[in-house]
């Protein structure tokens, strides 16, 4: 929005694991650290051996993992994923030894989380010699997907089927028992949109129409043509000039103000203002100078701009537990955030927040588990509106929690309230987890 002050708060909280007296193992549901590999999980199995084996059905164990080549995509972007069957249930159901190269093996992937679905897999016609009655050698299968949504990403290995071209075409299918299987990989995903970081700031918030004002502006791009121009409301007013923007993308140049409605004052690269290639709009009051009438006196008192601050009613949140083995949502309710707009100009404001992941004894909850339903709330009488961010993932690369957009004049008082809800994978390990999550007003 088009102020360049900056307010941020952090918040810790801890979501409490039910323990349990079993000592058992947990099959990889919590999402391992930023990268490409993921972790080995383990799952039931059912395999049914080729028909003319004469075997029974067989049930065991298969252990994988789920590896990607990007683990922080954003929307559009492909991801090639690879699904290793790094232990088989299955083997080699007859006496016969099998020659090298002719297994080709195929699968699924299961998406979960932000985005739905499955991702086919498929590997090459390669392997070992497997003797009779052997165990089926470890095998990779590569496959795509395309990232639809932003947010924590999930992905889990799912059916598989091993074909063997030899002699005879014959398949060995296994299929998870109680899907889905554990996830090995979380990927997080991003919106895409660039940051705009612009700023600008003014010599003078008034003046008489005609008197020059000094535009400065900084994180622009480096030798960028940039406009400068009044603005009143949406609209652009009659003042306007030009400035360049130097190697370190900063500029300063100067605007002569002479519409007496013009109420602030922007900058921006391209033919025409832009929010995502702008800054702005910083205030400006274009002083009235029309002749007092004989036998009158003009009268004159000044209002004065306040600051865009935000406070909060505590700075700790403690969500609800969940039960080891079952998992589930983690609720709570934030804090409320009181945001007071006392600038008086045009410029709107934003509320974003982001949330590290949460950590505790047994190891680490994604950052892109957790997720809000944002309420904003406008306080009678002031100029502006607050509208609620949409309710999803907060993540590590955040999200907008309240904003209020630019207007002819701006301001007012807020309150902002979130519910929180952290999905906890079901065999996270027993004890207390902590996260950060850091709000940003600008």
């Amino acid at each position: 929005m088009g102020s360049t002050l900056r307010r941020s708060t952090r918040w810790r909280w801890a979501s409490l694991l039910g323990a349990t007296a079993l000592a058992v193992t947990a099959g990889g549901a919590l999402a391992c650290p930023a990268g490409a590999t993921g972790s080995d999980v383990d799952f039931a199995t059912h395999c049914i051996p080729p028909a003319i084996a004469g075997l029974p059905p067989i049930d065991g164990t298969t252990t994988a993992n789920i590896s990607v080549d990007d683990a922080s995509p954003k929307v559009g972007d492909t991801v090639t994923v690879t699904y290793t069957v790094v232990t088989a249930a299955a083997g080699n159901p007859t006496d016969l030894a099998l020659p090298a190269d002719i297994m080709t093996p195929t699968g699924k992937v299961t998406l979960g989380g932000a985005q739905s679905g499955s991702i086919t897999v498929a590997g090459p016609k390669k392997n070992p010699p497997v003797p009779g009655r052997g165990a089926f050698p470890s095998f990779s299968m590569t496959g795509t997907f395309t990232v639809t949504t932003p947010g924590a990403i999930t992905l889990a290995p799912g059916d598989y089927n091993i074909h063997t071209s030899y002699i005879l075409e014959l398949d060995t299918p296994c299929t998870v028992t109680n899907p889905p299987a554990p996830v090995s990989e979380t990927v997080t995903a991003t919106s895409g949109v660039p940051t705009n970081s612009r700023a600008i700031s003014l010599s003078s918030a008034s003046g008489k129409p005609g008197d020059r004002v000094t535009v400065s502006g900084s994180d622009f791009t480096p030798g960028a043509r940039v406009t400068l121009a009044g603005r009143s409301g949406a609209a652009q007013t009659a003042d306007t000039a030009t400035a360049t923007a130097d190697t370190r993308g900063s500029f300063s140049g100067s605007l002569v103000v002479n519409d007496p409605a013009t109420t602030g004052i922007v900058a921006y690269e391209g033919d025409a203002w832009n929010a995502d290639l702008g800054a702005g709009p910083a205030a400006y009051v274009v002083d009235d100078t029309t002749p007092v009438p004989d036998g009158s006196q003009r009268l004159t008192t000044t209002v004065k701009a306040g600051t865009l601050s935000m406070s909060q009613a505590g700075d700790s949140v403690a969500l609800s537990a969940v039960e080891f083995g079952q998992g589930g949502a983690a609720t709570g309710e934030l804090r409320t955030v009181t945001v007071k707009d006392f600038r008086g100009g045009p410029a709107g404001w934003s509320l974003t927040g982001k949330v590290t992941d949460f950590t505790g004894p047994g190891g680490r909850i994604d950052a892109g588990k957790l997720s809000w339903r944002p309420a904003c709330a406008t306080k009678p009488g002031s100029p502006s509106t607050c509208g609620a961010g949409s309710a999803g993932p907060v993540g590590a690369s955040g999200a907008t929690l309240a904003q209020a957009t630019d207007g002819t004049l701006t301001g007012g008082e807020f309150t902002v309230d979130a519910g929180l809800s952290l999905d906890v994978p079901a065999f996270t390990p027993p004890g207390g987890y902590s996260g950060v999550l850091t709000l940003t007003l600008t």
